[in-house]
């Protein structure tokens, strides 16, 4: 059975742009009970990198959801050398029953006869309501197309039609002509009616006068070196001063046009996800809006958050969250501390705020116990409760909504995205001075460098162990997570192993003030990681690449005027999908077998 198609498209590379195809979007999808898709496109030129459009990609996404909200559509942003065939890659991948364009950025001809829904390009403005349409009929296999999307704006604006039976001269009526000139005849939107012979373009400029738009069906095939609409259309467009609406049907007899090679380089491929699923935290401020979204949608919403030993900074995080999105804005369903065995105060503190805490020794207790954020992470999902679930970590000195608001907007807004992944500047305190982009040493001299080397997809992450993240319920539970410092970059690797790339996001929140670690606890970190990112090029090439005896680090500190070694074991272990444990499956009320 296959799907009905009607969704109309809106394609633009400016907010000005796609503002004006908006109310023509309106009338249209109302008319055939549809949805609105807007297509933002930011070109990149041929020999530059797609990244290069990131900042105009947002600034895009920021304006033109303004815009569309007023209509409730759906906003996709795509950055491209090759603008036309991003469109028709939307059109494919959406089932557009129609595509609006402005007439100023009109395709080439190839691209227009191979579509394969209707095509209309737009000269606004939209025309105010009690307007008068100017309907030229001429014969064309366009003119019933033409008649209904005439109809349609005239219905939405309270509008009348006057009908234009424009001929060349010697031209003759065929039986289809004759039939919708009887329809036309018929509709009581239809108030006036002029038969002409002659120029049809100098007809319709002449009679536009006193009109508010034009409609009209444009040229099937147009002769070589005409224009696409063809010469009658273009010169229609460009004299009359009123706005106007040109549009074609697929027509199936017409042969495809060549395609041009497409390049799927790893580089091109980061390049584009880098422009396209980068977000900034200020795009999700509106926390009304959000609100609204999360119940158009029925989302429930939980927020975790690990902690060990963070009496410092504990108190004021839970109570700016819960105060801003429980008790201002009901963003968050549930927060819940998932403490790890803290010694000092972090559970009295929490305890009196009234916010619910659990040790995560306690949640689903496991034959062979392990410690770790990853641990805490992996339980947390059988304490949660919400649909999407974020996480922030508790030891964040500036806190702000931003962290909360920030990881959670795109999936919000993004049906397509399974995770999101905050990234920020991390200041480094050096003696009394701040170094701006000190921190994160980790991320760029291990996490970035074997990501790059063995999962280049991942290579557009700006900070892949930031630990403000959130996801979808569904693509969490389904994935392995490493007990300890190893989860992020383990989720991040799974992540895309499931769902592509393009299922993940990530998100500018600024600025991350914490206290930084030693270089010692930072090596133990990194050694983990590297761990992890070998057991899983191992598992993908079927060899294995870390074993029993790769999992001990000599440590060499420095005290009393000498150098000591230390071993250390450090391990990289995990935890299955949490689908797969059946405590958790009958929780959540599947009781079927594994």
């Amino acid at each position: 059975m296959t799907t009905e198609k009607r969704s109309v498209l809106v394609a633009g590379s400016s907010k000005a742009e796609i503002e004006a195809l908006l109310p023509f979007a309106r009338a249209l999808a109302d008319a055939a009970q549809g949805g609105i898709i807007v297509l933002g496109v930011v070109a990149v030129p041929d020999k530059v990198s797609l990244s290069a459009g990131a900042l105009e990609a947002r600034r895009l996404r920021e304006a033109v959801e303004r815009a569309a909200r007023q209509v409730e559509a759906t906003v996709i942003l795509r950055v491209a050398h090759q603008v036309w065939r991003e469109v028709e890659k939307t059109i494919e991948d959406e089932a557009c029953a129609l595509v609006l364009l402005s007439h100023a950025s009109a395709p080439p001809p190839e691209w227009l006869r191979k579509q394969p829904c209707n095509v209309a390009l737009v000269k606004p403005p939209f025309p105010p309501k009690g307007c008068r349409i100017l309907l030229p009929i001429r014969g064309g296999p366009f003119a019933a197309l033409a008649l209904r999307y005439a109809v349609s704006i005239a219905e939405s604006r309270h509008g009348e039609i006057t009908v234009l039976h424009a001929l060349a001269p010697g031209q003759g009526v065929n039986r289809a002509h004759e039939d919708l000139l009887k329809r036309l005849r018929a509709l009581p939107q239809v108030t006036r009616w002029e038969n002409v012979r002659g120029d049809p373009a100098r007809a319709i400029i002449r009679a536009s006068r006193g009109h508010d738009l034009v409609v009209m069906g444009a040229i099937a095939v147009p002769r070589p070196g005409d224009p696409p609409i063809g010469p009658t259309v273009a010169r229609v467009l460009e004299r009359a001063n009123i706005p106007a609406l040109v549009v074609r049907a697929p027509l199936d007899r017409i042969a495809p046009a060549i395609q041009q090679p497409v390049d799927y380089t790893i580089s091109v491929v980061v390049d584009k996800w880098f422009a396209e699923n980068t977000f900034h935290a200020r795009e999700f401020k509106d926390l009304t809006q959000l609100v609204r979204l999360k119940e158009k949608q029925g989302l429930t919403i939980s927020l975790g958050l690990p902690a060990l030993n963070e009496e410092k900074t504990i108190g004021r995080i839970v109570r700016m969250v819960r105060e801003r999105f429980m008790e201002q804005y009901p963003l968050l369903d549930e927060i819940v501390v998932i403490d790890s065995g803290s010694t000092d105060r972090t559970v009295e503190i929490v305890e009196r705020l009234k916010v619910p805490i659990v040790r995560h020794a306690d949640v689903l207790p496991q034959p062979v116990p392990m410690s770790g954020k990853g641990e805490a992470l992996w339980k947390s999902l059988y304490v949660l409760r919400g649909d999407l679930i974020a996480w922030i970590d508790t030891d964040i000195v500036n806190i702000h909504p931003r962290f909360v608001y920030g990881i959670l907007g795109p999936l919000i807004r993004e049906p397509h995205l399974q995770y999101v992944k905050g990234f920020y500047q991390r200041p480094l305190r050096i003696g009394r001075q701040w170094e701006a982009r000190g921190g994160g040493r980790v991320t760029e001299l291990v996490a970035r460098p074997l990501l790059n080397l063995f999962y280049p997809e991942l290579s557009g992450l700006v900070q892949p162990l930031a630990g403000e993240y959130a996801g979808r319920r569904n693509a969490l539970e389904s994935v392995p997570f490493f007990a300890g410092y190893g989860v992020e970059t383990g989720l991040l690797i799974d992540i895309l192993k499931k769902y592509g790339l393009s299922a993940i996001g990530q998100v500018d929140l600024e600025e991350r003030v914490h206290r930084n670690q030693s270089l010692l606890a930072l090596s133990k970190m990194a050694f983990e990681i590297i761990q992890v990112v070998m057991l899983r090029v191992g598992a993908a090439r079927g060899v294995e690449l870390v074993d029993e005896l790769n999992k001990s680090m000599k440590l060499i500190r420095y005290a009393r005027d000498e150098f000591q070694l230390d071993v250390a074991d450090i391990r990289a272990c995990e935890r299955p999908p949490m689908i797969e444990i059946p405590e958790y499956r009958k929780m959540r009320g599947d009781s079927k077998s594994l």
